[in-house]
């Protein structure tokens, strides 16, 4: 994975109107994920949390991968596509031939699609959601930032768990 430093990481904007501070914000977690991974080795992204957790860096960015995949793809974009891991949980799971390179890769592909699809749709664009009902961007990039937020505090902790890094 490629170095990464605190500074690299964009600061959403402090004033900036609806979409421009969620695609801050959605940015900002997405960089602090690749911050959580960066100058480890392959075997730290694959060092798990803590017993009986079997949850890795590694497979929080498979996981991430197929949830941009499936929100911005699937849902908003209506790509009829699989998921890159496997199922919704399968993801978390790192198989031995995945190379840390390969799953960033694939997730720094899937957030480029993303943002190009992002661009093609209004905030207030209604998608069918996949159990029932309408989503619109909106509210997909709320979910989103909420995701990511959420992940990021798992991968914080997986990092300290490494080598003590905090903070990031």
């Amino acid at each position: 994975m490629p170095d990464h430093s605190p500074h690299d990481r964009p600061m959403p904007p402090l004033a900036a109107d609806e979409r421009t501070m969620a695609e801050g914000w959605l940015d900002f977690y997405r960089a602090t994920l690749a911050l959580k991974c960066a100058e480890l080795s392959t075997e730290q992204l694959r060092t798990a949390s803590v017993p009986p957790s079997s949850l890795t860096l590694l497979g929080l960015v498979q996981h991430m991968t197929d949830v941009e995949r499936h929100w911005f793809r699937q849902v908003l974009h209506g790509e009829d596509l699989p998921r890159v891991y496997g199922s919704h949980d399968g993801a978390f799971d790192v198989a031995a031939d995945v190379s840390p390179a390969e799953a960033l890769a694939a997730w720094e592909d899937e957030v480029a699609v993303a943002r190009r699809n992002c661009r093609a749709h209004s905030l207030d664009e209604l998608r069918p959601f996949p159990h029932g009902g309408e989503v619109s961007l909106r509210w997909i990039y709320t979910h989103m930032v909420g995701e990511y937020a959420r992940h990021c505090g798992h991968a914080d902790l997986i990092r300290e768990r490494i080598d003590g890094i905090t903070g990031v």
